[in-house]
């Protein structure tokens, strides 16, 4: 029994769920029962009715689905797969921010803490930012946005806030530079361009389109254009080639590459399913108190 086999027969006793990011190795986004961006994983954990959710992604999304799921076993392959942008604040450096500004409300990128995230009202994704701020906060509000500088400039481009930014990013995605994007479109001139929100503001600003992963999905899957410039991380190329057969992708920079995510692996999903190894753990304060900040953002 080769390995692919082994962790489909085990997937099915143990009635587990595979679970991958759209940035995952491609073996890896092959054998899940679900693709896709934080929202939409997010969304899935939330439902779905296995008993085991094998995550494969970084950290803070396999403690998102605890905090969805808890009385779910979550497993993530690999432990030391974090994330650096959810890494550049801590909750007490949220809460000594709040104290700063006592009157503002705050709105936490799910790429963050269960801690973070229990400190905050509302989470959000990159896809869904603007429909949060609008439906939670007021005009005249004060909101702190933690912890990507850069989604929070973006969002702040399109509705009119008051917004309180704090410096983090995605390493990943600021090693686009314009230059890399301008490259592309002399090589490709028909070719629309595609990128994260968690990209610089002079990358959003060349961008025919600023989405999501999961939002590139649908976008290119609808569109009339055969060739694409992606400005994201590389593994959402293999991802969008497998499911657009006859188009052309084209990422906007090979440094667009997430080491952390290409933590996980065939052998490592294949433990984790045999020993149940690396289960995620939180307090029940912290569930309670981050699940409806989450819960809020699925709403949405």
């Amino acid at each position: 029994m080769n390995i692919v086999d082994e962790i489909q027969k085990l997937k099915k006793e143990k009635n587990a769920v595979i679970l991958a990011h759209n940035y995952q190795l491609p073996e890896i986004q092959d054998i899940a029962d679900y693709n896709g961006d934080s929202l939409g994983l997010s969304v899935e954990a939330s439902k779905t009715k296995a008993d085991i959710i094998i995550f494969c992604g970084v950290y803070f999304m396999a403690e998102t689905a605890k905090i969805l799921s808890p009385q779910k076993t979550v497993l993530i392959p690999d432990k030391e797969a974090g994330c650096p942008m959810a890494d550049m604040i801590t909750g007490e450096e949220l809460r000594a921010l709040k104290k700063k500004h006592p009157n503002a409300k705050v709105i936490c990128y799910v790429n963050s803490s269960a801690e973070v995230k229990a400190e905050s009202d509302v989470c959000c994704t990159s896809a869904n930012s603007i429909k949060v701020v609008e439906k939670f906060f007021k005009e005249d509000d004060e909101i702190i946005f933690v912890p990507d500088k850069y989604l929070a400039l973006y969002t702040a481009s399109q509705i009119k806030r008051k917004f309180i930014f704090w410096h983090g990013y995605c390493p990943s995605h600021a090693k686009i530079l314009s230059e890399y994007i301008l490259e592309k479109k002399k090589l490709y001139p028909n070719a629309e361009v595609l990128v994260h929100p968690e990209c610089r503001p002079e990358i959003t600003e060349l961008a025919d389109k600023v989405l999501s992963t999961g939002g590139m999905s649908k976008y290119v899957a609808n569109a009339k254009a055969r060739d694409f410039i992606i400005g994201t991380e590389e593994g959402m190329i293999y991802r969008l080639a497998k499911d657009n057969p006859g188009k052309n992708f084209y990422l906007a920079s090979e440094l667009a590459h997430c080491i952390n995510m290409k933590r996980i692996t065939l052998d490592k999903v294949l433990a984790c399913l045999r020993t149940n190894r690396h289960e995620i753990f939180i307090g029940q304060d912290i569930i309670e108190k981050a699940g409806l900040s989450i819960r809020r953002m699925v709403e949405c």
